[in-house]
């Protein structure tokens, strides 16, 4: 098995190598490039590997490039230090990704995941077409997301815009959802909670509970709480215990972390 390597980091690619000569010794890597031109000329100059193990980001932008300009014959594994969150519905069967640093393990099912897909060390027609759909797919997935910038709410008679900068917290009373803003001003919300998740930034925002959905300014103090809980006090203070429910705590922590 032939395989092309395209990685701008010098340690990472040789980490690859080694990871590659211990999980297939037969494999050969024929070739490594550092960029998008670089990895272009030489697939134009080449025959065509079996394999290519593809880091997303190159010195001169990422390598979904690379298709638009020459067409790529091989199939593809893709490295990335994007989490799995983020690409983990992109596990299909025509490709497959790994994020770095590069394990093992993981390189050694992805190789097999090859295997299985061609039946032998050569891409088909599928192949191919299943890989242009998902480089669409992953470019797609990679642009930042534009979140909710505001929100449109009613105020006695009339409609006023407020900031999602402002927004300190969103909560339900179990019939309406509300939010709370920074200046302790509170407003009905034509949302669901589970709409709210897809339009917050998951970076400022968490959703602690059915009921609650905090920004990270918003926190005042974090308390152990029976059960393996947490309790939060918020600013604006709330009129009911704000509990980070069991089986959010560990991601709280996390995103808390950040």
């Amino acid at each position: 098995m032939k395989i092309l390597i395209v990685e701008d980091e010098e340690l990472a690619a040789k980490k690859i190598k080694k990871t590659l000569a211990e999980v297939d010794p037969v494999a050969e890597v024929i070739a490594v490039t550092e960029s998008i031109q670089s990895t272009v000329n030489w697939l134009e100059g080449n025959p065509a590997p079996d394999l290519i193990l593809m880091d997303i980001e190159l010195s001169d932008g990422q390598s979904f490039e690379i298709f638009s300009r020459t067409k790529v014959k091989s199939a593809v594994i893709f490295t990335t230090s994007y989490d799995e969150f983020a690409l983990k519905a992109f596990k299909v069967n025509s490709i497959d990704y790994l994020l770095k640093p590069v394990q093992k393990e993981e390189l050694s099912a992805a190789l097999d995941k090859f295997k299985n897909m061609t039946g032998i060390y050569k891409p088909t027609e599928k192949t191919e077409l299943n890989m242009d759909a998902l480089v669409k797919e992953l470019q797609q997935k990679l642009q930042p997301k534009d979140y909710r910038k505001r929100f449109l709410v009613k105020h006695g008679q009339k409609l006023v815009s407020i900031e999602t900068d402002d927004i300190a917290y969103f909560f339900s009373d179990g019939r309406l959802n509300f939010f709370k803003t920074f200046d302790n001003r509170k407003f009905v919300v034509d949302y669901t909670m589970d709409e709210l998740e897809d339009m917050l930034d998951p970076q400022r925002y968490f959703r602690i509970s059915r009921s609650f959905y905090i920004s990270v300014a918003s926190i005042d103090q974090i308390h152990d709480y029976f059960g393996n809980r947490l309790l939060l006090q918020l600013k604006p203070t709330v009129d009911k215990e704000t509990i980070v429910s069991r089986e959010k705590v560990t991601d709280f922590k996390k995103w808390m972390g950040k």
